[in-house]
């Protein structure tokens, strides 16, 4: 009955948080700007917020979905012969669909965002990292979708299983790997000198 759940309220807290990283890295750059109102809003109250609220809209929609009609162990003894396949009917498909949708949307959101600002100086360059990230996560579930529905069975659970890998992995590497690279084989651009000669630049 969890399983869909399970899946669906971490994600949505991870796309929570890109979508609050990358609300902070738009505010960072125009609170830049002399006689910015955008000040106030730096800190760690306004990203914390965001992936509260959002995060809590997912939560309050699987506890609907669980109270009014959860997800059950179904029988398909119909889509082949001799076999009976045993998977997860979703109960209310409205609700599996929302949870989803939900997902999508907030990962459209953070795309947007660090689209507009993915031209910003290196020093705020973290949006081109979540722009690639959020691509590869779109592009991956827009994929999985047609092919989640045209199968049965254990195949069901292996298309989400790589789903959830790729995308999972297409996030870190695209968020994490300029840095890492950075941190292991360029550690003198790792520098406070080096990041304002950037942003002067």
């Amino acid at each position: 009955m969890l399983q869909q759940v399970t899946f669906g309220i971490p994600f949505t807290i991870s796309a929570s948080s890109i979508l609050a990283k990358t609300i902070m890295v738009f505010i960072a750059f125009k609170a830049t700007r002399p006689g910015s109102s955008c000040r106030k809003w730096v800190g760690i109250k306004l990203p914390n917020t965001v992936m509260l609220f959002c995060s809590s809209i997912q939560v309050m929609n699987c506890i609907l979905w669980l109270s009014i009609s959860p997800p059950f162990q179904e029988y398909d003894m119909d889509s082949y012969p001799e076999k009976i396949i045993i998977q997860c009917n979703e109960g209310s498909v409205i609700a599996f669909y929302s949870m989803l949708g939900y997902m999508g949307f907030l990962a459209a959101v953070s795309f947007v965002l660090a689209f507009m600002v993915r031209t910003l100086p290196d020093s705020f360059n973290e949006a081109k990292y979540i722009t690639f990230s959020m691509l590869v996560f779109c592009s991956v579930w827009i994929a999985e979708m047609p092919t989640y529905l045209s199968t049965r069975g254990k195949y069901t659970v292996a298309v989400e299983i790589f789903a959830i890998q790729t995308s999972s992995a297409g996030i870190l590497l695209c968020m994490f790997s300029p840095k890492l690279y950075i941190l292991l084989f360029k550690p003198e651009l790792n520098t406070h000198k080096t990041m304002l000669g950037k942003r002067m630049l």
